[in-house]
């Protein structure tokens, strides 16, 4: 184990960009969305801690987004839709006084990846999907810290992030990633015998393959403790996610795929779990609250008073593991199996899963739909395309393969149920 690879997330070293006194200079990608409040949220509770440069988001909540960037005075603030500048221009016209400038708009396809590479200390990628990965690239060839929300951009693109990663660049964000980043600071990597990956079980936890044949959307959608995204809560559904989490543990931590195990936890109150070689479990638990793993990507090496709920230990409560089911769940195998393939696998991967994810939404795919489709398109890919020569074209390439059959699947499959 001494021989492996240095993981890209490594709780003992610390990479400072910007060392000094005063706030750490912070921009927030994704900042209308659930990560991107939260952070704000704890951002504005700790102004002596935090100061926030620049927001991105894609453009459908330009009020809050103007609200956002006058609440925090930052100086650039990104859209992707160049369609909503208008608005976007006159809501922050509403909310600014006379004689006060404006901040920057930065607008289009590229404007989040401009932002994360401006002047700052940390950069927060909180933007959901493969989107995200030109933003990591940038960062972290800007010399950025990178709080990574964003676990798409690391399994897409996890060689060509791993070529420009620097020691301790990388902090993860994820729930999971920030418990196992925190409990394996505990020990050394020589120490380590496993990887526990907890899992709520989503809304559907306990029903067989048949018994999911008929759930809606609106079933989906229900998740029991997390209040996410409805792209993410679909994947929790499918457990698409937490196999997706078992391929960026991999990547981050440089453990093999047989020694990173799924249990099912539905209380979610442990987050994931580190077993060493002395036989000793190290679990990193907090209520359910996103600001907590927030709080790690912004602060590390230093701990934010305060940053989320803590257990009353005086009240009785019961924790709960069960094995998952890879029967009804069989996201989590087909996961490890591209995260092994690795290369542009894990690409096609995603980008099927987020156009099945659509499909589902819009009625056109029912629910074992989206893994019997992503494990065809992923079977339809073959030989992935590998190696240290692997580039980002590469990567568009496969995901623009992956999502034009995944649509012409699932036209199929709607075409063929309005027919029966």
């Amino acid at each position: 184990m001494t021989d492996a690879p240095a993981p890209l997330a490594d709780p003992h070293l610390v990479y400072d960009p910007v060392a000094g006194d005063g706030p750490k200079d912070v921009v927030i990608l994704g900042s209308t969305g659930s990560i991107g409040t939260q952070a704000i949220d704890l951002v504005l509770r700790n102004p002596d801690r935090f100061r926030v440069t620049g927001l991105s988001a894609n453009g459908g909540r330009v009020s809050l987004l103007a609200e956002q960037a006058h609440r925090l005075r930052v100086r650039t603030v990104a859209v992707a839709r160049e369609d909503v500048v208008g608005a976007l221009r006159d809501a922050l016209s509403a909310r600014y006084g006379p004689g006060e400038p404006l901040p920057e708009i930065l607008a289009g396809a590229d404007a989040a990846t401009q932002l994360a590479a401006s002047d700052c200390h940390t950069v927060l990628n909180g933007i959901t999907g493969s989107i995200g990965l030109a933003p990591t690239l940038a960062a972290l060839e800007a010399g950025r810290t990178l709080a990574l929300a964003n676990k798409e951009s690391l399994i897409v693109g996890g060689p060509l992030v791993k070529g420009l990663a620097k020691p301790g660049q990388i902090i993860p964000v994820d729930s999971e990633h920030a418990a196992l980043f925190q409990a394996l600071a505990a020990g050394t990597r020589a120490d380590v015998r496993k990887l526990v990956v907890t899992a709520s079980g989503g809304p559907f936890r306990g029903r067989t393959r048949d018994e999911l044949a008929n759930v809606t959307v609106e079933d989906a959608l229900a998740h029991p403790t997390w209040a996410m995204g409805p792209v993410i809560t679909i994947n929790s559904a499918t457990l698409v996610n937490k196999g997706l989490e078992v391929i960026e543990a991999h990547l981050l931590y440089d453990i093999p795929f047989d020694r990173i195990e799924v249990v099912v936890h539905p209380q979610s109150y442990v987050h994931s779990m580190v077993e060493f070689t002395d036989g000793s479990t190290l679990a990193q638990a907090t209520p359910p609250d996103m600001r907590g793993p927030i709080a790690i990507g912004l602060g590390w090496p230093e701990r934010v008073p305060d940053a989320a709920p803590v257990f009353d230990w005086s009240k009785a409560s019961t924790w709960e593991f069960f094995p998952l089911d890879n029967e009804a769940f069989p996201s989590v195998n087909l996961a490890r199996h591209v995260g092994g393939l690795a290369g542009t696998a894990p690409a096609v991967f995603n980008a099927a899963n987020e156009e099945c994810v659509e499909a589902f939404r819009a009625g056109a795919l029912p629910f074992n739909g989206i893994i019997d489709t992503v494990t065809r398109v992923v079977e339809e890919h073959g030989t992935p395309r590998t190696g240290t020569s692997l580039t980002v074209p590469d990567v568009l390439e496969a995901e623009t393969w992956a999502r034009a059959r995944t649509r012409e699947l699932t036209a199929r499959t709607a075409s063929a149920e309005a027919r029966a």
